[in-house]
């Protein structure tokens, strides 16, 4: 498996990877890289749809995604109807689940869209869910977000908020079919704690599309777990900003891309404060004709965030022919001061020499490869800790594995 890092140090650094910037073709694997930054290219955020143009495919933020397949969610001809998406909130005692209208002040506090789909979604919903962990409340049990897909198309926004010092744990599962585009925000106080698991666990034909926005406070702690599995496209935009000093970021990814699915994962951490911390690793494996991943991760550091340490990395496992990846990692450094910055991407076949090494001791092919998957996947499923949910999603990379077969 190739590898590129760059961990560069000095002031103003723009640096986009894997390096050596360029694409191989090995087989029908198609791995492609090329330097870009984001944060400077792409078209300022807001909240107005007519604030960006109909994207055609050549622009850098929409150059990766197959337009004609977002049902059009990109420019403006997917009107909400049919049954939609019915959504169950289950939640611990002490906390407070709402619906509220388009004018509640806690809409849109975490970041603003950045995209045109984003924007759409948000012009778009009629109500959206919030859910409140008051201060310093602690958290036994996960509260449990079910959005189950009833065919047709949707708009969405949800707001995830934990005062000072609170701590929670929050599942957010989607099932079924259904054309969505959605908005979540975080909003973490200071010295809170909140571990968020998406599921993207969607039918073959559904349609997702969503940012996800979360403003870390002070010296609180986000861990952010993205699994990705079904749909026809998923596209998803994780953006963190820190509303202090001492705000730590964990981002983790992991998804499986089937045959003929497109699932794409682009992610920017603007370190805005002084003394923060991010940590991105993001880990995919595909597997059939016209499978396609994306990832995009791209970090900002402004020139006011002495003291940042950041890392990024992402890794690809292509178990069969006729599978693509483009991986991109970004940084853009505005300041000397940090503590340290890095990236690193690779993307390889899976290994046959692993392979043997198991089977020469006995162990079945199915089931090797199997053990191989599982424990390029490990670390991540790890960090979900939820029990019920690693053994489903487990079950899943099985089911996947035991497909191709």
């Amino acid at each position: 498996m190739a590898e590129a890092q760059n961990s560069p140090t000095l002031n103003s650094v723009r640096a986009g990877g894997p390096l050596p910037v360029g694409s191989t073709t090995a087989g029908s694997i198609a791995v492609a890289a090329e330097s870009t930054v984001v944060s400077r290219m792409s078209a300022p955020p807001s909240f107005d749809v007519a604030d960006f143009p109909v994207p055609h495919g050549r622009e850098e933020e929409w150059r990766f995604t197959p337009l004609e397949r977002l049902r059009g969610l990109h420019d403006g001809t997917a009107v909400a109807a049919g049954e939609g998406v019915k959504i169950t909130v289950s939640a611990p005692d002490g906390v407070v689940v709402e619906t509220v209208g388009r004018d509640d002040a806690r809409l849109g506090k975490a970041g603003t869209p950045a995209d045109r789909v984003a924007a759409q979604a948000y012009s778009a919903f009629e109500q959206a869910g919030v859910v409140t962990v008051p201060k310093e409340t602690v958290l036994s049990e996960p509260i449990r977000i079910a959005v189950h897909g009833e065919g047709g198309v949707r708009y969405g926004h949800q707001v995830i908020e934990l005062g000072a010092f609170a701590e929670a744990v929050v599942v957010i599962d989607h099932t079924g079919d259904a054309v969505l585009a959605a908005n979540v925000d975080y909003i973490l106080g200071d010295g809170a704690k909140l571990t968020v698991v998406s599921v993207q666990d969607w039918d073959d034909k559904a349609v997702h599309v969503a940012q996800h926005n979360a403003l870390v406070g002070r010296d609180a702690s986000f861990k952010s777990v993205v699994v990705t599995f079904g749909g026809d496209v998923v596209r998803l935009n994780p953006r963190v900003e820190y509303a202090g000093p001492g705000g730590e970021a964990e981002l983790f990814g992991l998804y499986f891309t089937d045959a003929g699915q497109h699932q794409e994962h682009r992610l920017l951490v603007t370190h805005n404060a002084p003394h923060c911390k991010s940590n991105v690793v993001y880990k995919g494996a595909l597997q059939g004709e016209d499978a396609h991943a994306v990832w995009i991760g791209d970090v900002l550091i402004e020139a006011k965030a002495e003291g940042t340490d950041t890392y990024e990395m992402n890794r690809n496992l292509v178990l069969t022919d006729g599978a693509r990846v483009d991986s991109v990692p970004n940084l853009e450094i505005e300041t000397g001061e940090i503590v340290g910055a890095g990236h690193a991407s690779a993307t390889g076949r899976f290994d046959d020499e692993q392979l043997f090494y198991l089977m020469a001791r006995g162990i079945p092919a199915d089931e090797a490869r199997r053990l191989v998957v599982r424990g390029f996947f490990a670390e991540l499923v790890q960090q979900i800790g939820v029990d019920d949910l690693q053994a489903r999603l487990l079950e899943r990379i099985d089911e996947e594995l035991e497909a191709s077969v």
